[in-house]
């Protein structure tokens, strides 16, 4: 595994990690909703970045995140398509506009 794989797999494993911990916080805290929605946002945009540079190490071109959550559920790295694609519209969604609903929806 390359260097630059690997620092991708590790950063992905603890934002997986402070998401987790994240979550099991008292949800009634705005402040905990808030940073726990920001965590939710860099863990999607690790994992799709570290599957691209998976993808790319097995001569498959992905250009955009979703392609790159399509591609590896083509290559059976994923289970469930449609749940990544509705974590990527949500990441989406949540980075771009502000609503309190929609936070504890996603959580």
């Amino acid at each position: 595994m390359d260097r630059k794989l690997k620092k991708n797999f590790d950063n992905l494993s603890l934002a997986l990690s402070r998401l987790e911990e994240a979550l099991a916080e008292d949800s009634s805290n705005s402040l905990i909703v808030d940073g726990t929605i920001q965590r939710f946002e860099f863990t999607i945009e690790l994992y799709w970045k570290t599957l691209k540079r998976c993808l790319q190490s097995e001569g498959i071109e992905a250009k955009t995140p979703r392609e790159t959550l399509k591609e590896a559920y083509k290559a059976e790295w994923l289970n469930d398509e449609q749940a990544w694609l509705q974590m990527l519209k949500d990441r989406n969604e949540t980075s771009h506009t502000y609503n309190e609903e929609l936070a504890r929806e996603i959580l």
